[in-house]
């Protein structure tokens, strides 16, 4: 499947958002010059975010939501201008939800590295063209700080809930780690407490099919004025990923050995359905995604570990004051629950582990938001704020 062509003001082969185009619902924060873990520095770095309901004047009642890999800031609401898609956990936000904005302030930032409005590779870097492969190797923790000023410039001192489910669950984790007086409660969803062997060895495949692309130019594909970009790269790496987002049960029982309608697979003319189904999703990516950001972000998410310069996993976690809920899907193969369950038995606020029990693999965490609603309302339940005037 051919992308269709990337937004008004985007360069060719890229769905990033970029000067020009409709801002829709983002706000913008200029938060500077930003030191990275690794040693260098990220000059002029901006923060794109959306949020939903009104900060109390004492700003005591603020969400903040954390996307995962390839989510962005639109967390609630139609598609609109601005925002191809709708919302990835709508339903979980707005006026009678399970985070209520007639009480809550919610804000969701893009991360750091992405490509819907915040610094990243298809961003202008100080010269004027876009980063691309000067883009310098970022960690989470270095999204998380770039967060933490972005929580400065709002005046928010507390959150009073931080969470994220996959790579916005490794945000969510760092940020009470890091930050655990910011921290007030915690929701960590279908996440580890350092990338593993196998969630890296996943990783490497998807890297290997976008910079092999001939596309990719190493990439510094933006300003080349004709070209498609490394498409074809990112729609392969989002295949390989979508893969271990899903599980095999529920792949056999949608799919099994059928073919797509039409084709012949077995007369070697054409796709068994599930390949038609994964190539699919690959191309719808491509339309809405940048591949430089999939590498950097992906590459960050490898580098995840809460341990890493705090004496081990146990000892990070235990700096975590947070009362917290720790919650894994019982089908995920990526995140499997025992990795979970480090998390629930390793932080002293978390009573126990909640299962979601879905047939869905790791994309649960998205799909079941009836559970994560109730668990939202659980802890949330018992500080409800004010409705403000």
């Amino acid at each position: 499947m051919s992308p269709t062509p990337a937004p008004s003001g985007s360069p060719p082969g890229t769905g990033a958002w970029r000067e020009g185009d409709d801002p829709g619902r983002r706000h913008f924060a200029e938060i500077g010059t930003l030191p990275l873990e690794g040693g260098q520095e990220l000059p002029g770095v901006r923060l794109a975010y959306e949020t939903w309901g009104r900060l109390s004047p004492e700003k005591d009642n603020a969400v903040l939501v954390l996307h995962a890999l390839t989510g962005d800031s639109h967390v609630s609401g139609p598609a609109v201008p601005g925002h191809p898609t709708p919302g990835w956990w709508d339903g979980l936000i707005g006026p009678g939800q399970a985070i209520d904005t007639d009480q809550w302030f919610v804000v969701a930032p893009n991360v750091l590295g992405g490509c819907q409005g915040s610094t990243g590779p298809s961003s202008d870097g100080p010269d004027g063209r876009a980063w691309g492969s000067r883009f310098p190797f970022i960690t989470v923790r270095d999204q998380v700080e770039a967060e933490a000023v972005l929580s400065d410039e709002l005046g928010i001192d507390c959150w009073q809930l931080v969470m994220g489910g996959s790579m916005g669950g490794m945000r969510a984790l760092e940020w009470a780690a890091t930050h655990p007086a910011r921290v007030a409660r915690l929701m960590v969803l279908a996440c580890t407490a350092a990338a593993t062997g196998d969630q890296i060895a996943w990783c490497s495949p998807q890297l290997d099919a976008i910079r092999s692309d001939a596309g990719y130019l190493g990439g510094d594909y933006y300003d080349v004025a004709q070209g498609r970009g490394p498409v074809a790269g990112l729609e392969v790496a989002r295949q390989i990923a979508h893969v271990t987002y899903r599980s095999a049960p529920e792949l056999d029982l949608r799919f099994g050995r059928s073919a797509q309608p039409g084709e012949r697979p077995l007369q070697g003319r054409g796709r068994y359905a599930v390949e038609s189904y994964l190539q699919h999703h690959g191309g719808k990516l491509a339309r809405r995604f940048d591949a430089g950001s999939y590498v950097v972000l992906t590459a960050s998410m490898s580098s995840h570990d809460v341990g890493r310069g705090r004496g081990g996993v146990a000892a990070a976690l235990a700096r975590i004051t947070a009362r917290t809920v720790v919650a894994g899907v019982d089908s995920d193969r990526l995140y499997p629950l025992r990795q979970s369950q480090e998390l629930a038995e390793g932080i002293s606020g978390c009573s126990a582990l909640d299962v979601i029990s879905s047939p869905y693999g790791h994309d649960g965490f998205l799909i079941e938001t009836a559970a994560v609603a109730g668990l939202v309302r659980g802890l949330l339940g018992c500080c409800a704020h004010p409705a403000q005037a």
